[in-house]
């Protein structure tokens, strides 16, 4: 049964409905256009804009219809799409900003969106919370999805807003701490310039193979600065992707295959390098082993914890996650190799990296003998909800 009383086959598809103007600059486009791409991306097979004219065949089709002087979280939108007739609510202003309905007019469901009430007295409300769950298994952390009003006054705030959401809650210090400012500011200008994440991802790969090079040449200052240019980017174009609503399966394939397959290359071209300098290591192979064998290990580990527990080995605790930002991951080992490059001793970083990976490893086997005990007694949870 539908909110008015007829029926509505259940496959019929849902048709998206932006309501009002929504041209507000966000990101580099109108705060209509990414409502659209939200729409699309929550599966509705078209999308119209009541200030173009709202079809009349669309009158007894499923809608999801949304304020474009609103920006959803893009949890909110999908929530809202897939679920049955309902409205959220702005718990700040307590206006309904967005319905899914079945059965009602487009026209009438416009106006009263537009007047901020519901376009059927007994739907359902819902607040942002309630629709959608505040824990992001991609992003690994706990955020209530946003709901925010768009003026030119608020769109700084607002584009701050999602840019912090479009980060991930469990990484590594460098990420987590360095990068989140400068990253937002090279995101705002990328989108602004019409730059696409993947074309910043094709960036950030050019900058591997030139890290690689100067690395195994015994360049390590050059080939510091094109890595971290890399580790840069591969902030850049995942939340990039996020914020403009542009992330495709191929690009973030592409992203993060780069992301799993370089490490090892670089630390063997650092020992290349430091043979090319006069630094030869007296137990290169056992370093090589231990360093490249050991990143292998650390993958698998973590693959085995998610298959056994259905959860990251780095959510599962707190401290799981603290360790996160310290693990012998690459921009972590990447900081170790730059402070002994600055010291003069680009061989002792390499072998710090090596007892390093050698100490986390150990951490993780512990992390899993725990988690199997616990589970003897109850569930594997993550801390972050």
């Amino acid at each position: 049964m539908t909110a008015t009383g007829g029926t509505t086959p259940p496959d019929l598809p849902v048709t998206g409905l932006i309501v009002g103007e929504g041209d507000v600059p966000l990101w580099g486009m109108a705060s209509s256009e990414r409502l659209r791409r939200a729409l699309r991306r929550a599966g509705c097979v078209a999308v119209h804009h009541d200030e173009t004219g709202v079809p009349r065949g669309l009158a007894g089709q499923p809608l999801a219809g949304l304020r474009a002087d609103f920006v959803f979280d893009e949890a909110l939108v999908k929530a809202l799409v897939a679920g049955p007739p309902r409205v959220l609510v702005d718990p700040d202003s307590g206006l309904v900003v967005a319905a899914r309905v079945e059965g009602t007019a487009p026209d009438r469901l416009a106006q009263a969106l537009a007047e901020g009430r519901s376009p059927e007295g007994i739907l359902p409300q819902y607040r942002p919370e309630q629709l959608s769950g505040a824990y992001n298994h991609a992003l690994r952390k706990s955020q209530p999805p946003y709901l925010l009003r768009l003026t030119a006054a608020s769109r700084r705030a607002v584009e701050r807003r999602m840019f912090d959401a479009s980060y991930k809650g469990v990484t590594d210090f460098v990420t987590k701490y360095l990068w989140p400012r400068p990253a937002q500011l090279a995101t705002k200008l990328c989108a602004v310039a019409g730059v696409t994440p993947n074309l910043v991802t094709w960036a950030s790969f050019a900058l591997v193979v030139v890290a690689f090079w100067l690395f195994a040449t015994g360049q390590f200052g050059w080939g510091l600065a094109a890595a971290w240019g890399m580790t840069f980017l591969d902030t850049v174009d995942g939340k990039l992707a996020r914020v403009t609503l542009t992330s495709s399966r191929l690009g973030n394939l592409f992203d993060h295959g780069i992301d799993l397959i370089h490490p090892p290359f670089w630390w063997w071209a650092w020992v290349a390098g430091l043979a090319a300098v006069g630094l030869p290591l007296a137990a290169q192979q056992a370093v090589l082993a231990v360093v490249i064998g050991g990143y292998v290990l650390q993958r698998l580990q973590e693959g085995l914890f998610l298959a056994l527990f259905k959860i990251e080995i780095h959510v599962w605790r707190r401290f799981d996650s603290l360790f996160r930002l310290i693990t012998a991951r690459r921009n972590p080992n990447l900081a170790i190799l730059t402070v002994a490059w600055a010291c003069g001793r680009p061989d002792l970083g390499l072998l710090a990296v090596a007892w390093w990976t050698l100490l986390c490893l150990g951490v993780h086997f512990c992390q899993i003998a725990q988690a199997l005990l616990v589970r003897r007694r109850t569930t594997i949870r993550s801390w972050l909800g």
